[in-house]
């Protein structure tokens, strides 16, 4: 990894790509950054894994630097919890295509994601039934085919990323206060020549 930004893990190596593209590990790393320092019990509790096996797949993980030891939220110091060292993870693909090892570590992560993606939006609409008529009114999939040169491309992927990065500020500002009604929200998007 390099240590160029404070909020971004870069993987660089396809040891470490390989680390993350395990889906349980995948899972427990956005736990951990969406819940805030957890144990392996309870980390264990939400993917339906025993504590041993969530023990070692976060060893995993910390040795590539993506968690750490947080600080106990407890009395009990017999308890060990981890935290999210950043908040994103990310790989440059187009580097990694003259390396044939890393470009297949990054292939594989890549689709792990995807599933993981596929899960979790599997999972919302599963719950339509039961959220607010409000959320779901406020929310939307769609895909759209559009001809664009490779600099739009890159302008669109630009400005999409600023959009996302704006919001990440609100959630921040929402996260601090308190009733704004706030939940969390997933917001995946991809911007890709089509082979």
């Amino acid at each position: 990894m390099t240590p160029t930004d404070p909020t971004r893990s870069t993987l660089t190596s396809a040891a470490s790509m390989r680390v993350l593209a395990h889906p349980t590990r995948l899972r427990l790393l956005g736990l951990l950054r969406e819940r805030g320092p957890q144990t392996a019990a309870q980390l264990g509790d939400v993917v339906d894994e025993a504590p041993g096996t969530v023990s070692y797949h976060l060893a995993k993980l910390a040795s590539i630097d993506l968690i750490e030891p947080a600080e106990p939220q407890t009395r009990d110091r017999r308890e060990r919890w981890w935290k999210a060292t950043t908040p994103l993870t990310s790989w440059d693909t187009a580097e990694l295509l003259d390396d044939p090892d890393k470009a297949a570590a990054s292939s594989a992560l890549q689709k792990s994601v995807g599933q993981a993606y596929a899960a979790r939006f599997s999972d919302y609409v599963d719950s339509l039934p039961s959220l607010p008529r409000r959320w779901v009114e406020a929310g939307t999939s769609s895909d759209r085919m559009l001809n664009l040169t490779v600099d739009e491309l890159a302008a669109l992927t630009a400005e999409l990323e600023a959009v996302v990065a704006r919001y990440a500020e609100v959630s921040e500002a929402n996260g601090a206060s308190e009733d704004r009604g706030a939940e969390a929200v997933s917001v995946v998007y991809q911007t890709y020549r089509r082979p």
